[in-house]
């Protein structure tokens, strides 16, 4: 039985149930440990971590940065971050701002195209940080498609005509970020990222310490050849099932085996960060939307 869930998502940035909804499924499900790891925010930590104690699930505070590379997006997940210091809340928050106007961007690109998403609608959907998929539920809402995967491959994926790119952060910014806080940073669900090997030397030098090997639906094959480099470049393995709610991943909460001792070594790691000085992080300036 899978007791380990250590990406989930709440409805503080792109998940369907609130912090305490989303904790007291974890605890149906059987889980014992899981990380919330909402995008670009803490917001869902505090009241995250109080479901816990009242539903017995520990809970790792997470968050997860959204970063580009040419050609795709590499995201990064920080585990067990000070995430209350007030540098960090700045950048979070410059982060989500942008967040919003990339969302708005996306909305006006759609009445551009005759579609009368409002974006009024978006912000109430999202209730918190606004993310593609409320821009999704929005157009399923007004019958424009029929799932939210249809929204993404008709109109706001990155091939999409109503796509906006976001802001302009480097995986190896993210790590920084995560490690100015003492936080420690994972390489999200990374199977398909072009020259794979290539990266985790440079990821490595930046501070990642982890690679997300057990993910949602991957394969066997692939988790075989991601533990692989796992234990090659000293990575901790961790896992989880990316759980924003029914109809946006495939994997339901819980529904992907991670192994218990990930948790050990995150915290292993997150302690022996907490001896040594954290880094200084800066945020880069955006570039000027093309």
């Amino acid at each position: 039985m899978n007791t380990v869930d250590l990406h989930t998502h709440t409805t503080a940035s792109d998940g369907l149930f609130s912090p305490t909804e989303l904790v007291r499924r974890a605890k149906e499900a059987g889980l014992h440990t899981i990380a919330v790891a909402d995008h670009d925010t803490s917001d869902g930590l505090a009241e995250a971590l109080e479901a816990g104690h009242t539903y017995g699930v520990q809970v790792i505070p997470a968050v997860e940065i959204n970063t580009d590379v040419p050609g795709t997006e590499v995201h990064v997940l920080g585990y067990l971050p000070d995430y209350q210091q007030p540098a960090f809340q700045s950048v979070l928050t410059t982060l989500r701002d942008a967040r919003a106007l990339r969302g708005q961007r996306m909305v006006e690109k759609l009445n551009a195209l005759g579609i009368p998403v409002r974006w009024e609608r978006v912000r109430e959907i999202a209730g918190g940080s606004v993310g593609r998929p409320h821009v999704a539920q929005a157009l399923l809402e007004l019958g424009v498609v029929t799932t939210i995967g249809e929204a993404f491959d008709r109109y706001i994926g990155r091939n999409g005509p109503a796509y906006v790119p976001r802001y302009k952060l480097t995986p190896e910014d993210a790590a920084r970020f995560i490690s100015s806080v003492r936080g420690v940073p994972v390489l999200a669900h990374p199977w398909g990222l072009p020259n794979l090997e290539g990266w985790i030397p440079r990821l490595k030098e930046a501070g990642v310490a982890g690679i997300e090997v057990y993910y949602g639906d991957y394969s066997d094959e692939v988790v075989e050849a991601l533990a692989a480099l796992a234990r090659h470049f000293g990575l901790i393995a961790t896992g989880g099932s990316d759980y924003h709610g029914p109809g946006i991943h495939p994997t339901p909460l819980g529904g992907r085996y991670v192994p218990p001792e990930a948790v050990d070594q995150l915290q292993a790691e997150a302690e022996a960060r907490r001896q040594h000085p954290a880094p200084a992080f800066e945020l880069p300036p955006p570039e000027e939307e093309k």
